[in-house]
C-alpha cells in the first residue's frame, strides 16, 4: 500500500505547488505533462480510486475524477470487462459513502462520471443504473443525491454529445422516454408531499379582507372552478432549508426534462398545479418582509431561497410554453396553465392601501420579473391565436393586467421588454384584421378601449411633463451597438408602438397626439415675446430657475412629439390620402409655420440663461421640426399630383415657405445638426416632391449662387454633398405630371453643365499639373480637392442611377470632362492608395449608373487603363503591403469588373480572356495562401459572375444540335480556364473562413440551379466526386459546423446527378480511403448508409455516416496500444 500512499502524498504536493501563485509557467507545464502521462497509464484508475477515498485535497479529487472521465469517455472500449465491473461498483459506493461530506462541485463531478458510465453501458452491462437513481430519489436520506443524478442523466443522455453512434443516441432517448412517466410521477409526489406537510403546520390566520389578498373578481372568471381558486388562495407554507433545497432540485429536474420531452398526458394536471403553487413563491413579498423584520441573515437568505423557488417554477412553465406544437389533448392543460399564471399576474399587480403596484414589483426578485415577462411574451407570440377563441378566456381583462404590469415596471429594461410584448400583440391584431375583413368591426370594438389607453400611456411616458424623474435617468450620450443612446432607443421603441396603434385606429391616434403637440407648440411659438435684441445679438429673457426648468421640459417634449408626428406620416398617404387630407394638411401647415418661425427669429443663435441646457434644446426642436416636415415629403408629392392642374396656390405657398425656412440655415455658421436637417429637407423637396417651380423660387437661386461662388466659405463635407445633390436633382429629375415636351430639358441641361463646371473647376485644373512631381504640401492640397470633388460627383451619379435615360444623359454630359480628368490622373496616383480608393469608388458608381451613357469606346479605354495599371507587382503591393486601404482598392477594381462581365450583349466580351487571366494568374496566386479573407470574397464573386453571365464562353450550345442528338453533350471551349476556376472554388472549401465557404457553396448551387453545372460532362467526369469528398471531409472535421445543413443539401445535389455511381463506386472508395477505422467498421458504415434517393433521408444518412465515422475513430484512438481486434 506504501506505493499508493507515497503516490498520494506526491500528488498532493504537486497539486499544491501547481496552484501556488509563485509557481512559474514553465514549472506548471512540467507538472501538467507529468500528470497527463500518469493519467495515460493503464491501471492509473486504481490509484485514483485510492486517492478519492483517502484524500481531503480538492485538487487531488478533481484530478482523479478527470482521469476517470477520460477513461470512460475516450478509452472505455479497451478497458477489460472485469475492470469495468469493478469501476461500476466502486464509484457509486464511494458516492453513497461520502456524498454528505464532499464539496458540492466534487460530488457533482462524481455524479457525472457515474452517469457517463451509464451512457456507455446502460442497460446491457449496467442494468440497475436507472433503478438505482429511482431508489435514491425514493429514500428520504438520499433524495437530494438522486435528484442530482437524475438531472445529470437528463442532461447527458437526452441530448448526448458527438462521442456516441447515432444508433446508441436513438436507443438512449427511447430508454429515457420509457421512464418519463415514472420520473414525473416521483417528482410530483415529492413536491406535493413537501407542500402538504408544511401547509398543515402553517396555521396562519386567513388574511383580513382589507389586505386585498382575497380571491379577486378576475380569479373566479379565470378559474371557473371555486376549488382551484380556493387552493391558490391558501397561504404559502414556510419551508425548512432542507425542503427548500429538495424542491429546488426537483424543479431544476423538471425544467430540464420539459426541454426535451414532448407535450403529452404524462404531464398531469396535478403536476401543473403543483408547479404553479411553487411559482407563487416568487410573488410572495411577505417572505422578504419577514426576513427584514427578523433581521437575521439566516432569514434573509431564506427569503432569497423562496424567491428562487418561484424563479425555477417559472422556468418550468416557460419551457412548456415555448413548445409550438401542441397536441389536441394538451390544449386544455394549456388553458389551465394560462388561467393559473394570470392569477399570479393579478396577484403581483394588485393595489391595496399598503402598496402601489410599482413598489410591489420592486420588492420581487428581478429574475422572477424577467421570467414572468418571458412567459407573457411566449403567451402572446405563440399561444394567443390558439387561446383567444376560447370563450372562457377573458382576453380584454388579460390586456388590462398586462397594461398594469407594463407601466409599473421598476426598470427601463423591464419596460422595454413589455413594450416588445405590446408590439407583438399589435402585429397579431393587424394581421388578424387584414385576414378577417368580415368581422373587422367586432374585433375593433373588442380592443379599441385597450388600444386608446395604451397609446395615451405610452405618449405620457415619453414626456417630461408626466415622467420627468424616469426620463432624466436615461443616458443620452453613450452609443450602443445600434449606434443609438439609451434615450433614443426609449423614444424609438415607444414611437413604434404609437405608430402601430395609428395603423389600427388612425382617427383616435391623431386626435390623441395632435392636441398634446399643440400645447407644446404654443409655448415654443410664444418665446418670441421674450426675445430682446441687444448690442451683442438676441437674448432670451427667461431667467428664473423654475421657468428655465419648465421651458427645458417643454422643449424636450416638443422635440419628442415632433418625432412622433413625423413617424405617423406614412398613415396619411396612398389610398387614405383623401380621407385623412384635412388632418395631414393641418400638420404640414403647422410644421411649415414652426420651421419658418425658428429660422426667422434665429433661435439657434440666441443667448439664454442656461446655455448648456436651453441652447441644445432650441437647436434640437428646430432640427426635429425640419425632420418631421421631411417625413411628409411623400404626402406633399401626392398632394402636388392631385392639385397641380386646378388650384395649386396653397401647395406653392407651403413649398415656398418651407424653402424660406431652409435657406438661412445653409451656412457654415449654423450648428451641424441643424444644417444637416435643413439639407435633408431640401434634398427631399428636390427629389421626392419635384415641383416644376422650384428652380424659379428666389430662395433656391440663392442657394445655387452660394454653392457655385468660390469665395464663399465651403460647408462641411456632408452638408456640401447634400446641397449639391439637391441642386443637381432639381435640374436632372423629370417633373411629375408633365409630358416630355414640357420638361424644358435644353435649359436644364445648360444649367446643370454650368453647375457641375463650377463645382469641378479646381479639380479639372489638376490635369495639367498632375504630370509634374508633387511637393509634399501640394500633394496634401491636391488630395483634399480630389476628395471633395469626387465625393460630390459620386453622390450626384448615385442619386440619379435609377432615373430615366434623359436624366442620365444630361448628367453624363455635364460630368464627361471630369471623368476624363479622373482617368488621366489615375496613373499619377496609383501608389497613393487612399486617392486610388476614392477614384475607383467614383468609377464603380459610374459603371453602375451611367455605363450606357459613357459609350463603348470610352468604357473600353477605362477598363484597358485599369488592366494595364494593375500589374502583378502593383496588385502584390496593394494587397500585401498597404493594409486595408490597399485591399479596398483591389476589391473596388474587382467590383468594377463584376459590373463589366454582367453586361448583356457582345460589347465587353472581348475583355473576358484578360479578366479571367487577371483573376487566375495575378490576383488568385497572391491571395490563395493568405489566411486573411481580404479580396477573396470579391474575387470569387467576380469568378461566379464570369461563369453565370458568360456561360456560352465555356459551353457553346446550338439549339439545333441538341434537338437532333437528344441530350447531346455541349461543345466545351476554354476548358483550361474553366477547370482553373473550379479548382479555385474547391480550394476555398479547405480554408477556415466560414463566410467565404458559405458564399462559394451558394455560388456553386446557383450555377447548378441555373446552368446545370453538376450535370456538365467535364464536371461530372473529373470534378464531381472530388467536391463531394471535400464536403464530406469538412463535415467529418467539424470545421464549418454552422453550415451542416447547406453542405448536406449540396452533397445531395451533386450525388443525385449519378446516384448509381455514388452508391456503387464513390461511397466504397470514400470509406476505403478513411483512416482510423478498420474494415469491419467500414462495412458497418457502408451498410448503414441506406440507398435512399430523397433529400431528407439522404442528408440524414450523410449526417449518420459522419457522426459514426467520428465515433469509431474516437473508439479506436482509445484502445490501448497492441490491442488485437477480431
Amino acid at each position: 500500500m506504501a506505493s499508493e500512499e507515497a503516490s498520494l502524498r506526491a500528488l498532493e504536493s504537486l497539486m499544491t505547488e501547481f496552484f501556488h501563485n509563485c509557481t512559474t509557467n514553465e514549472r506548471k507545464r512540467e507538472i501538467e505533462e507529468l500528470l497527463n502521462n500518469f493519467a495515460q497509464q493503464i491501471g492509473a484508475w486504481r490509484f485514483c480510486l485510492y486517492f478519492l477515498s483517502s484524500t481531503r485535497n480538492d485538487y487531488v479529487m478533481m484530478y482523479s475524477l478527470t482521469v476517470f472521465e477520460n477513461l470512460i469517455n475516450k478509452m472505455w472500449l479497451g478497458v477489460p470487462s472485469q475492470d469495468k465491473m469493478e469501476i461500476r461498483s466502486c464509484l457509486p459506493k464511494l458516492l453513497l459513502a461520502h456524498h454528505k461530506t464532499l464539496p458540492y462541485f466534487i460530488r457533482n463531478k462524481l455524479c457525472k462520471v457515474i452517469v457517463d458510465i451509464g451512457r456507455q453501458d446502460w442497460p446491457m452491462f449496467y442494468h440497475d443504473f436507472f433503478t438505482n437513481i429511482l431508489q435514491l430519489i425514493q429514500s428520504p436520506v438520499t433524495t437530494p443525491l438522486g435528484l442530482i443524478m437524475l438531472k445529470t442523466t437528463s442532461e447527458e443522455l437526452a441530448c448526448p454529445r458527438e462521442d456516441l453512434s447515432v444508433a446508441r443516441k436513438e436507443e438512449l432517448r427511447k430508454l429515457l422516454l420509457d421512464q418519463v412517466q415514472t420520473v414525473l410521477g416521483l417528482l410530483t409526489g415529492i413536491l406535493e408531499s413537501i407542500w402538504d406537510k408544511h401547509s398543515v403546520t402553517a396555521a396562519t390566520p386567513p388574511p383580513s379582507p382589507s389586505s386585498g389578498e382575497s380571491g379577486g373578481d378576475l380569479l373566479s372568471s379565470l378559474l371557473q372552478s371555486p376549488s382551484a381558486a380556493k387552493l391558490l388562495n391558501q397561504p404559502i407554507p414556510i419551508l425548512d432549508t432542507e425542503s427548500e433545497y429538495i424542491c429546488s432540485l426537483a424543479l431544476e429536474c423538471l425544467a430540464h426534462l420539459f426541454s426535451w420531452i414532448p407535450l403529452s398526458a404524462s404531464i398531469t394536471p396535478s403536476l401543473l398545479t403543483t408547479i404553479f403553487h411553487f411559482a407563487r413563491f416568487g410573488c410572495d413579498t411577505r417572505a422578504r418582509k419577514m426576513s427584514s423584520v427578523n433581521g437575521s441573515s439566516q432569514n434573509s437568505v431564506l427569503g432569497q431561497e423562496r424567491g428562487r423557488l418561484g424563479i425555477l417554477a417559472m422556468s418550468c412553465i416557460n419551457e412548456l410554453m415555448s413548445k409550438n406544437c401542441v397536441p389536441m389533448e394538451f390544449e386544455e392543460y394549456l388553458l389551465r396553465m394560462f388561467q393559473q399564471t394570470f392569477y399570479l399576474l393579478q396577484k403581483i399587480t394588485k393595489e391595496n392601501n399598503a402598496h402601489t403596484v410599482k413598489s410591489r414589483l420592486e420588492e420581487l426578485d428581478e429574475s422572477y420579473i424577467e421570467k414572468f415577462t418571458d412567459f407573457l411574451r411566449l403567451f402572446v407570440s405563440v399561444h394567443l391565436r390558439r387561446i383567444e377563441s376560447y370563450s372562457q378566456f377573458p382576453v380584454v381583462e388579460f390586456l388590462a393586467l398586462l397594461f398594469k404590469y407594463t407601466f409599473h415596471q421598476p426598470t427601463h429594461e423591464g419596460y422595454f421588454s413589455c413594450l416588445d410584448i405590446w408590439t407583438l400583440f399589435l402585429d397579431y391584431l393587424t394581421s388578424k384584421i387584414k385576414s378577417r375583413l368580415a368581422d373587422k368591426e367586432a374585433v375593433f370594438n373588442r380592443y379599441e378601449d385597450a388600444l386608446v389607453l395604451l397609446l395615451t400611456e405610452v405618449l405620457n411616458r415619453i414626456q417630461f411633463r408626466y415622467n420627468q424623474a424616469q426620463l432624466e435617468e436615461l443616458d443620452d450620450e453613450t452609443l450602443d451597438d445600434d449606434q443609438q443612446t439609451e434615450w433614443q432607443r426609449y423614444l424609438r421603441q415607444s414611437l413604434e408602438v404609437v405608430a402601430k396603434v395609428m395603423e389600427l385606429l388612425p382617427t383616435h391616434a391623431f386626435s390623441t397626439l395632435f392636441p398634446v403637440l399643440q400645447d407644446n407648440l404654443e409655448v415654443y411659438l410664444g418665446l418670441q415675446q421674450f426675445v430682446i435684441t441687444s448690442g451683442t445679438g438676441h437674448r432670451l429673457n427667461i431667467t428664473a430657475e423654475n421657468d428655465c426648468r419648465r421651458l427645458h421640459c417643454s422643449l424636450r417634449d416638443l422635440s419628442s412629439l415632433l418625432q412622433a408626428v413625423g413617424r405617423l406620416a406614412e398613415y396619411f398617404i396612398g389610398d387614405v390620402f383623401a380621407a385623412r387630407f384635412t388632418d395631414a394638411l393641418t400638420v404640414v401647415e403647422r410644421l411649415v409655420k414652426v420651421t419658418l418661425y425658428g429660422s426667422q427669429i434665429k433661435l439657434y443663435n440666441i443667448e439664454t440663461a442656461v446655455p448648456s441646457v436651453l441652447k441644445p434644446d432650441l437647436i434640437d426642436v428646430h432640427a426635429q421640426s425640419l425632420a418631421a416636415l421631411q417625413a411628409y415629403s411623400h404626402w406633399l408629392a401626392q398632394y402636388y399630383s392631385e392639385v397641380h392642374r386646378q388650384n395649386p396656390e396653397q401647395f406653392i405657398s407651403l413649398v415656398s415657405t418651407a424653402l424660406e425656412a431652409i435657406t438661412p440655415l445653409i451656412s457654415s455658421k449654423v450648428q451641424e445638426k441643424l444644417l444637416l436637417s435643413a439639407c435633408h429637407l431640401l434634398v427631399s423637396l428636390a427629389t421626392t416632391v419635384r415641383p416644376v417651380f422650384l428652380i424659379r423660387i428666389p430662395a433656391v437661386q440663392k442657394v445655387f449662387n452660394r454653392i457655385t461662388d468660390t469665395s464663399a466659405q465651403r460647408l462641411p463635407d456632408k452638408a456640401q454633398v447634400l446641397v449639391c445633390r439637391a441642386l443637381s436633382n432639381v435640374l436632372l429629375l423629370p417633373w411629375p405630371n408633365l409630358p416630355e415636351s414640357e420638361q424644358q430639358w435644353a435649359v436644364r441641361s445648360t444649367n446643370h453643365a454650368s453647375l457641375i463646371s463650377a463645382l469641378t473647376r479646381e479639380y479639372r485644373h489638376l490635369k495639367s499639373s498632375a504630370i509634374l512631381p508633387q511637393r509634399k504640401v501640394r500633394l496634401e492640397d491636391t488630395k483634399v480637392i480630389i476628395h471633395q470633388t469626387l465625393s460630390i460627383l459620386e453622390d450626384t451619379v448615385e442619386s440619379i442611377s435609377g432615373e430615366s435615360t434623359k436624366s442620365r444623359q444630361i448628367c453624363y454630359q455635364s460630368l464627361q470632362e471630369s471623368v476624363q480628368v479622373s482617368l488621366a490622373l489615375f496613373p499619377a496616383f496609383i501608389h497613393q492608395s487612399d486617392v486610388t480608393d476614392e477614384m475607383l469608388s467614383f468609377f464603380l458608381t459610374l459603371f453602375q449608373g451611367l455605363r450606357v451613357q459613357m459609350g463603348v469606346p470610352f468604357t473600353e479605354q477605362i477598363i484597358q487603363t485599369f488592366l494595364n495599371m494593375f500589374t502583378r507587382e502593383q496588385l502584390a503591393e496593394s494587397i500585401l503591403h498597404e493594409g486595408s486601404t490597399g485591399c479596398r482598392v483591389v476589391e473596388k477594381f474587382l467590383k468594377i469588373l463584376q459590373v463589366v462581365v454582367q453586361e448583356p450583349g457582345q460589347v465587353f466580351k472581348p475583355f473576358l480572356p484578360s479578366i479571367i487571366s487577371l483573376c487566375m494568374e495575378q490576383v488568385y496566386p497572391i491571395i490563395a495562401e493568405r489566411s486573411s479573407p481580404d479580396v477573396k470574397a470579391e474575387l470569387f464573386e467576380l469568378l461566379f459572375r464570369v461563369l453565370h453571365h458568360n456561360w456560352r464562353y465555356f459551353f457553346k450550345s446550338s439549339v439545333l444540335a441538341s434537338v437532333q442528338r437528344g441530350i447531346a453533350e455541349e461543345q466545351m471551349e476554354n476548358e483550361a480556364q474553366f477547370s482553373a476556376i473550379m479548382q479555385a472554388f474547391g480550394q476555398s472549401f479547405l480554408q477556415p473562413d466560414i463566410h467565404l465557404f458559405k458564399q462559394n457553396l451558394f455560388y456553386l448551387e446557383t450555377l447548378n440551379t441555373k446552368q446545370k453545372l453538376y450535370h456538365k460532362k467535364i464536371f461530372r467526369t473529373t470534378m464531381l466526386f472530388q467536391f463531394v469528398n471535400v464536403l464530406l471531409q469538412v463535415l467529418v472535421h467539424k470545421s464549418h459546423d454552422l453550415l451542416q445543413e447547406e453542405i448536406g443539401i449540396a452533397i445531395y445535389n451533386m450525388a443525385s446527378v449519378d446516384f448509381d455511381s455514388f452508391y456503387s463506386a464513390f461511397l466504397t472508395e470514400f470509406l476505403a480511403s478513411c483512416d482510423g477505422v478498420d474494415s469491419n467498421q467500414k462495412n458497418v458504415l457502408g451498410r448503414n448508409f441506406k440507398m435512399d434517393r430523397d433529400l431528407p433521408s439522404f442528408t440524414q444518412n450523410v449526417h449518420r455516416l459522419v457522426n459514426d465515422l467520428r465515433y469509431y475513430r474516437l473508439c479506436n484512438d482509445s484502445l490501448p496500444p497492441g490491442t488485437v481486434k477480431l
